[in-house]
């Protein structure tokens, strides 16, 4: 997908979230990490999000995962970055310092370097929880964006993030790993 393509699709997505989030009457919130901000930045671009944007946390290190979003250390270093139990946490974070009625979380591996054997290139955990939802029942995702480079994983990992604010995926709870191209 190019360029352009990329961020019409983006600008859609971000356009609808606010527009069912504002009929919904909530606020939202991002915890981000591989995307770098830019789930964060999809939803500001669009004119009049401040009504429904309540803010975003990007917390690209595991320092800024204990400091903004108080990801414990013991998390971190049981399970590691890129994990369900940090992206869990993290949006447990983004949640408790925030007036946000939803919020997602997002961290992975976008490449080029930096994945493993067991942590591949291209694996994004996600997280999602609502205000007020028993956390055991947030719901958690690990995603394996496949056959892409950089920009196409970040690119692919914020759209899923974005769809999991719309109100509709409320009822969702912890999931299966997918694979899905980037």
């Amino acid at each position: 997908m190019s360029e352009p393509d990329r961020n019409e699709a983006r600008d859609t997505l971000a356009e609808t979230v606010l527009a069912a989030n504002r009929a919904a009457g909530r606020k939202v919130a991002a915890a981000e990490s591989c995307t770098g901000g830019m789930v964060c930045v999809a939803l500001t671009d669009i004119p009049g999000s401040s009504d429904v944007f309540s803010g975003g946390f990007i917390t690209y290190s595991a320092n800024a995962k204990q400091s903004q979003l108080d990801v414990s250390s013991e998390i971190l270093e049981t399970f590691g970055e890129v994990s369900l139990a940090t992206a869990w946490a993290m949006v447990t974070g983004a949640l408790a310092n925030s007036d946000a009625d939803v919020a997602v979380a997002i961290t992975g591996i976008a490449g080029p370097g930096g994945g493993s054997e067991k942590k591949p290139v291209g694996l994004v955990v996600f997280a999602r929880g609502l205000r007020g939802q028993d956390p055991d029942e947030y719901f958690t995702q690990r995603v394996q964006f496949e056959g892409g480079d950089r920009a196409s994983i970040r690119h692919a990992a914020a759209m899923f993030a974005l769809d999991l604010l719309l109100p509709e995926r409320d009822a969702m709870g912890p999931s299966e790993d997918i694979a899905l191209p980037a």
